[in-house]
């Protein structure tokens, strides 16, 4: 396999680095003598593959014009970017173009990546046992992927393939993007569910104990209060707060941010039980008017009332099973270290007898 070095190059000798591309592993009775390496191709992570410019060129008709390209600085040596896929798969491609070779493995693993770089730097050999592998593991789950690949990488033969395989298969991978699609959106929703859980949290916190410089009326101001645990929300609600407070153009639609507010205050109302006994803005106002005046939206802002409370339950079950495990974890830790301690003692009083 190919050397990848970091960016300060090895001094292992060329015969080492590169007998299995040059057959100086005594496999070929015939080995041929090694230039320097003169060009590096760079890979993902920063790793780089020494590489002879004469070998690259009489491959690859993209690679000789970044070779035979003007230099910015004489001095330094040729460096080619192969970025954006596994550096594995870049040490197979630059293997294939020593040695015309590439292992089953390998192809199973990166052909898709293999695809890319033999169509991106024109090496058509390697680009045809690509389409042909690809052809042969074709499967419903990667099809969508080859597809798109076969058009970009200008593959007629394998994109006729995907496309007979998404006509016999059509309901089954639409259904399965479709399911794709709801799984990422049901996460995008409880992502967001779980935020407004927080921001209900946070500001239940201000109003009622008060958290840093903002809190309730009668909070004493000259007592220093440290941050919370959720102070990265909390700021941002402190300072809607301020803005709530001072701002004049307190109209509908007049001002984005106490409108924001507004909303806030209102899905809290939907949530609190205890109206008589909350502290936060406006609770109590919020219920009495939706008691006498019924809004067609009421049931919009219930459900996802509801939404929130659920997302808050399950953030403190999860919380709850991980602080019980972590303590689980730790209980089992004891008899080993109790255990030591004994032998610890053993070991004395055995050695106080003698």
């Amino acid at each position: 396999m190919l050397p990848m070095e970091e960016s300060n190059h090895s001094t292992t000798s060329p015969a080492v680095l590169y007998g299995d591309l040059y057959a100086l592993d005594g496999k070929n009775p015939y080995p041929r003598e090694l230039p320097e390496p003169d060009v590096h191709i760079l890979t993902t992570g920063g790793l780089r593959i020494p590489t002879h410019s004469s070998i690259l060129v009489s491959v690859s008709p993209v690679l000789e014009n970044i070779i035979d390209s003007p230099r910015k600085h004489r001095n330094s040596g040729k460096l080619i970017p192969m970025l954006g896929v596994p550096c594995e798969a870049v040490a197979a491609f630059i293997r294939f173009i020593y040695s015309s070779r590439c292992t089953e493995e390998e192809m199973e693993k990166y052909d898709i990546h293999l695809l890319a770089l033999a169509h991106v730097y024109s090496v058509p050999q390697l680009k045809q046992r690509c389409i042909k592998g690809l052809s042969r593991r074709l499967t419903v789950e990667n099809l969508v992927d080859v597809l798109q690949l076969s058009r970009l990488c200008n593959a007629p033969d394998l994109y006729l393939r995907c496309m007979k395989l998404v006509y016999n298969n059509f309901k089954f991978i639409d259904e399965a993007e479709s399911r794709k699609k709801r799984t990422r959106r049901h996460r995008e929703e409880q992502r967001l569910y779980g935020q407004l859980s927080e921001a209900m949290s946070c500001l239940e916190h201000i109003c009622t104990d008060g958290c840093t410089s903002v809190g309730p009326p009668d909070m004493d101001s000259a007592k220093k209060r440290e941050p919370c645990a959720q102070f990265a929300t909390c700021h941002g609600l402190q300072l809607l707060i301020r803005h709530f407070a001072a701002c004049q153009k307190r109209v509908k639609g007049g001002c984005s941010k106490c409108k924001r507010m507004w909303q806030l205050l209102r899905l809290h109302s939907f949530i609190c039980d205890q109206p008589e006994a909350c502290k936060v803005l406006l609770c109590r106002q919020f219920k009495l008017k939706a008691q006498q005046e019924k809004r067609k939206d009421d049931s919009i802002w219930k459900l996802l009332a509801r939404k929130v409370v659920k997302a808050k339950a399950m953030s403190s079950l999860s919380q709850t099973q991980a602080k019980r495990k972590r303590s689980t974890e730790e209980h089992r830790q004891l008899p080993t270290e109790t255990n030591s301690i004994r032998q610890i003692q053993g070991f004395k009083l055995g050695r106080d007898t003698y």
